[in-house]
């Protein structure tokens, strides 16, 4: 029983990227279709990769969402909205620490 709940909680991060992967990629869609829209794409092709080779790799994912959640927080200056911080910035970084600090179930 114990080992089921494990193997369910270790989805909530994995799904917490993936809906932040889609909602970032909602920002290309004011682009024409062409080369711009793919441009647009490309955070969201680099998170999908990252989230793909680090699958098996929990602590690795941790390390990188919660570097990344904490870069947007100075590159997008999210600090002064808090708004726009629980949006850009806190579903990387809270991704980041449960994918640190949950173990991942061996399968």
């Amino acid at each position: 029983m114990k080992n089921k709940i494990k193997k369910q909680i270790i989805w909530i991060p994995r799904t917490l990227i993936v809906m932040y992967i889609l909602f970032i990629s909602m920002f290309a869609l004011d682009t024409e279709f062409g080369l711009g829209f793919f441009m647009h794409l490309i955070p969201s092709f680099i998170l999908l990769a990252i989230l793909i080779f680090t699958w098996k790799k929990p602590k690795i994912a941790g390390i990188f969402f919660g570097l990344f959640g904490i870069a947007t927080i100075f590159y997008y200056g999210t600090y002064s909205d808090w708004r726009i911080f629980l949006m850009i910035s806190l579903p990387p970084i809270l991704a980041g620490i449960l994918f640190y600090f949950l173990k991942n179930p061996k399968h």
